[in-house]
């Protein structure tokens, strides 16, 4: 069975300010064309098909016309809701689509009841797993709260993901011997490298998940993380089909196209999406981007320029869009050593979590007295709720 793999459309979202659609509408034309020139068999999509819970509707017309193309092609797709979709908008109709071949997994109560389809081979057995935020779902996982080994442990991704794929485990063992498994997940696992446009899927300190979560079937199609990926030859990311973020500027993007053999072997290829402009970082003092030579490659490009003068430039915008025009985003990093107290406060957080920032905090109004152990849990206990809070405020009507 041939499986076109992708994820990450985040249909309505732009590019600092630069609006996006067009390009979505190049890549989505290119996945039918490739689904009908590579005799694909089925579509998987592993969640943030929207950008937002509530999506523009230009991004909804796109996501209808893809779905009816598809359809009309005679190609079945199975998707996920991801942490930017609201699960109950993108699941409205799913029984209807079912119909059509559009198969819309947005229940968490539906881990184990699988799409399955068909080859000449037997069946293939489709689980989607929707994104799973602990706190949302841990009552439809109330096996959880059962087991002895978690007693007064926080319910987190490892734990709700291991619950999931136990029914899924539980579901395909009373299936005919020889039924081919995929599951589609959209979370943050072990060994993946995150960019810069990922929304922080944080629970309790703990974002990510082992890959052994999904031992037991053929093969996992993952989404959330933007860089395409092979953590194994069965688990991979597909990445975004777009640069979402100039983090994103050496990604390579593409989709994979899986193919399942009959004994569940697994065999990729990546296949290029199209890109609307390349994307460049810069840097440098301003006169001297102005006027390298070697910088004419990146004239036609999105740019990123971090300027590192010792003091700001006159009008440093308006005079790189003289050369770079389509300059999008400008950074000063002034040149000063790392002891200097006027370095940027981005680049003394950067890489750092709320918890560790918050626990800086308290240990710098304490004189250097940081927080013990009940207190670190009362700050993660408080960064969760908020963050929560966030969520549920967002995908509430």
């Amino acid at each position: 069975m041939r499986i076109l793999h992708t994820s990450d459309w985040h249909l309505g979202r732009s590019f600092h300010r630069v609006g996006l659609l067009d390009a979505q509408a190049a890549f989505l034309d290119h996945l039918v064309a490739t689904v009908r020139t590579h005799d694909v068999d089925v579509v998987v999509v592993a969640g943030d098909v929207y950008d937002r819970a509530v999506p523009s509707l230009g991004a909804v017309e796109l996501f209808d016309r893809t779905l009816h193309r598809l359809a009309d092609a005679g190609v079945p797709a199975v998707m996920i809701s991801g942490n930017h979709d609201s699960a109950r908008r993108l699941g409205v109709g799913a029984g209807l689509m079912g119909r059509a071949g559009i198969h819309l997994r947005t229940d968490p109560a539906g881990c184990g009841e699988p799409v399955v389809l068909a080859d000449r081979h037997g069946d293939v057995a489709f689980y989607g797993l929707p994104y799973l935020e602990p706190a949302l779902v841990r009552e439809e996982f109330e096996e959880l709260a059962a087991r002895p080994d978690r007693a007064g442990q926080p319910v987190g991704h490892e734990a709700v993901l291991g619950a999931a794929m136990d029914r899924v485990r539980a579901d395909l063992a009373g299936r005919a011997a020889g039924t081919r498994s995929v599951v589609l997940a959209h979370a943050f696992v072990v060994g993946g490298v995150p960019s810069e446009s990922e929304r922080d899927i944080t629970v309790g300190g703990v974002a990510f998940v082992p890959a052994g979560v999904f031992d037991g079937v053929d093969y996992v199609a993952l989404g959330h993380l933007h860089g395409a990926q092979t953590l194994t030859e069965r688990v991979r990311y597909s990445g975004s089909p777009l640069a979402y973020s100039f983090s994103e500027a050496t990604h390579r993007k593409t989709v994979w196209l899986v193919e399942l053999g009959p004994d569940g072997a697994v065999g990729a290829e990546r296949i290029d999406c199209p890109v609307p402009r390349a994307l460049a970082r810069i840097r440098g003092r301003l006169d001297d981007l102005l006027a390298d030579p070697g910088l004419a490659r990146h004239e036609e490009a999105w740019v990123e320029a971090t300027l590192t003068d010792a003091a700001r430039p006159y009008e440093p915008m308006a005079r790189l869009a003289e050369r770079f025009p389509y300059t999008l985003s400008l950074v000063f990093e002034p040149e000063h050593g790392e002891d200097d107290p006027h370095a940027s406060y981005a680049r003394r957080l950067a890489g750092r979590t709320d918890q560790q920032i918050a626990e800086d905090f308290v240990a710098h109004v304490r004189g250097g007295a940081g927080a013990d152990g009940p207190e670190r849990a009362v700050l993660r206990g408080v960064l969760d709720e908020v963050r929560v809070d966030a969520t549920v405020r967002e995908v509430t009507p």
